[in-house]
């Protein structure tokens, strides 16, 4: 299984920006998708998850300003944020919890995204 997020990039101040991850490989189903981040010296943080249901769960820091979404016809989890702040600079990581066809359930990690947010 493989999680591949693309999106990141130089934002102003201000701005928005769409991420997405793409969950690919042997894939029976997916439960709780979610986005976390990790700022130069900080530990990572959760931003947003989603369940299968499309139940969210957001930081504070972000909860007025970003949605979390799915796709679970393509095994993809968005995250939109806007009213971006330089303390939203960060890499961003996608993370799933996947039942694979052999059988249990483990959580997978995307290869990380970075966000950069100029003031």
């Amino acid at each position: 299984v493989q999680l591949q997020a693309s999106g990141g990039g130089l934002v102003q101040a201000g701005g928005s920006l769409r991420l997405s991850c793409a969950a690919s490989g042997s894939i029976f189903s997916i439960n709780d998708m979610g986005w976390y981040r990790q700022a130069p010296g900080k530990q990572r943080e959760l931003v947003a998850t989603i369940t299968a249901s499309s139940s969210t769960n957001y930081a504070d820091s972000v909860k007025d300003r970003s949605t979390i979404s799915r796709d679970n016809a393509k095994d993809t989890v968005y995250l939109e944020m806007n009213s971006l702040k330089p303390e939203d600079t960060a890499t961003y990581y996608c993370n799933a919890a996947v039942v694979t066809y052999r059988g249990g359930s483990s959580y997978y990690w995307g290869q990380g995204t970075l966000v950069t947010v100029s003031s």
